[in-house]
């Protein structure tokens, strides 16, 4: 399955699909020593989403989620790519600052909401430049 969507920073990058079920909040919902999520009341607490395709139905705001990426990106617990559903320039930031300092970041996309139906958990996806290749099985 392939979705097109808007490339909000370049790149490619493959690995399993994390789809968050709820928006996700980076301070405080995010430990960056070692990438797990530790927001208490979100549907996936305790998942790691380092290494991950990280599929972000929103984050719940903080102007310190780009200080939590950049320090995933540092500790090298980041997702391998983002895709997302809202634009979070907050969060992205985070990355940009990162490859200002040359450090590798992850490349982010956003999707349309109708295809955010289409991303399952576990499954095997590479994303690269505006689209996001999602294997069946």
């Amino acid at each position: 399955m392939e979705l097109r969507g808007e490339e909000l920073l370049p790149g490619a990058a493959s690995g399993a699909l994390l789809v968050l079920d709820a928006p996700l909040s980076f301070w405080g919902g995010v430990d960056p020593g070692s990438g797990r999520i530790t927001q208490v009341r979100h549907p996936q607490v305790g998942q790691t989403i380092a290494g991950t395709i990280l599929a972000l139905p929103a984050t719940i705001g903080s102007s310190s989620s780009s200080s939590v990426l950049l320090e995933l990106i540092a500790g090298g617990r980041a997702p391998a790519a983002l895709v997302l559903r809202d634009v979070d320039a907050i969060l992205l930031l985070g990355a940009v600052v990162a490859r200002e300092l040359g450090w590798a970041a992850p490349p982010a996309l956003r999707i349309e909401a109708a295809g955010w139906d289409r991303l399952v958990t576990g499954r095997h996806a590479a994303l690269d430049g505006g689209r996001l290749v999602v294997d069946r099985s």
